[in-house]
């Protein structure tokens, strides 16, 4: 009655399935953390921004502090 196709062919289905699965998984994983790398870089001005939003820096050292980025910006 059993003559080993069952075993061969239905898992050997399942085993290509599943390999399938995980190759799409591994391209999509590869090619979203190569695509959010660009996005999540913040500049110097982002971070300063960021900072006196969140009330960790005042106007005044705000305003030094974006004068010396833009002269180093220049330079």
């Amino acid at each position: 009655m059993y003559d080993g196709h069952w075993f061969g062919g239905g898992f050997m289905w399942f085993f290509w399935i599943l390999l399938i699965v995980v190759i799409v998984w591994a391209v999509n994983t590869i090619a979203n953390n190569s695509s959010n790398t660009t996005d999540t870089q913040q500049t110097a001005l982002d971070i300063l921004k960021k900072r006196y939003a969140q009330g960790d820096i005042d106007r005044e050292e705000f305003e030094q502090i974006k004068k010396n980025l833009a002269h180093k910006e220049r330079a």
